[in-house]
């Protein structure tokens, strides 16, 4: 996950504990369980039958990926292969891995984006508020895979869904898992799959067979333009006196399939750019996404936390900010 370097847990640590670095006075803290509550949502069924409608990818368009995402697939495939409970090739367990990304992300075969966000949810309980903002909106959905804090990407925070690295270091060994299990149940191989394939919706219907199949006939064409973050940007953010590793996540940059930035693409917001990074307050580690007023267009920077294992729908944190610096691009509160 992106937190704080190791050299850097002190000054975390004091920061949860409400004491800013090199001083003893307490400070004010926002992020973490703080804040104005927003919460008591629960699925959208209207977002899955839109995930299902839309899952089926243009038939005989070539399948594009990103060549560092791929990389990152094709390593974490091998390696899940290799350790894998049943017989499964590294080449059919990255065909695995890769299938379910373009029926959720990228219908048209263009590269997915590691930056996608989801536009399908719009339940209240996801936006700020207070609406100081119209992008102050937690879409719970990220990345290629769409991990989502409902389900897989529970303990995921937005920088590590987008990071197609460590993602796919997740996803490949899971749907390994799965698959294996189900063949040790008997499965046949089709139906081994699809059991891998369970959580995403834009699956249900066979389209992630269908791509699988292609992938197994006609491979993959792969996109330098797409790099492992998919457009959004590493950075070093100072925050409440801590110094942390952030994500720089702006839609408008987003490389690879973009269609999901389109304002009509969806019921959901697309939210305003956002630095995500992880927050420990009390032993309990936080998803912190933090919008600079600059980027909101609201009157004060503004900070949703999501405990980490927690559904976003459930329960978000909102507050009002004034802390965060961006070193890297000398942005913010510097």
């Amino acid at each position: 996950m992106v937190k704080a370097q190791q050299s850097r847990r002190l000054a975390v640590v004091l920061v949860a504990l409400g004491i800013t670095a090199g001083t003893s006075v307490p400070v004010a803290l926002a992020a973490g369980g703080d804040g104005t509550i927003s919460g008591g949502g629960g699925p959208n069924p209207e977002a899955e039958q839109m995930s299902r409608d839309r899952g089926w990818v243009v038939p005989f368009a070539p399948l594009h990926f990103g060549a560092e995402p791929y990389a990152a697939v094709e390593s974490a495939a091998s390696s899940a292969a290799s350790d894998a409970g049943c017989s499964i090739s590294a080449t059919a367990a990255t065909h695995l891995t890769l299938a379910p990304t373009w029926p959720e992300v990228a219908p048209s075969g263009e590269s997915p984006s590691p930056m996608t966000l989801s536009r399908y949810d719009d339940q209240t309980s996801l936006a700020d508020p207070e609406q100081r903002a119209e992008g102050l909106f937690f879409n719970p959905g990220v990345g290629i895979w769409q991990l989502d804090s409902a389900g897989l990407g529970a303990e995921e925070t937005a920088a590590t869904a987008i990071d197609s690295s460590s993602a796919a270091a997740t996803m490949a060994p899971h749907m390994v898992d799965e698959y294996c299990s189900a063949i040790d149940g008997g499965s046949s191989e089709a139906e081994a799959r699809a059991a891998a394939w369970r959580p995403w919706h834009a699956c249900d219907s066979g389209a992630c067979e269908d791509v699988y199949q292609r992938l197994s006939s006609d491979g993959v064409t792969k996109d330098d333009e797409v790099d492992r973050y998919g457009g959004a940007e590493m950075r070093e953010c100072t925050f409440e006196g801590a110094t942390y590793d952030c994500l720089y996540v702006d839609p408008s940059a987003a490389q690879g399939e973009d269609a999901w930035t389109s304002p009509d693409y969806g019921p959901a917001p697309l939210p305003s750019p956002f630095y995500a990074f992880t927050y420990s307050e009390g032993g309990v580690d936080h998803e912190v996404r933090y919008w600079l007023k600059g980027d909101s267009g609201a009157s004060t920077d503004v900070s949703a936390s999501r405990e980490l294992g927690v559904d976003a729908r459930s329960k978000l944190s909102w507050a009002e900010e004034s802390s965060l610096c961006d070193t890297t691009a000398g942005r913010g509160n510097c």
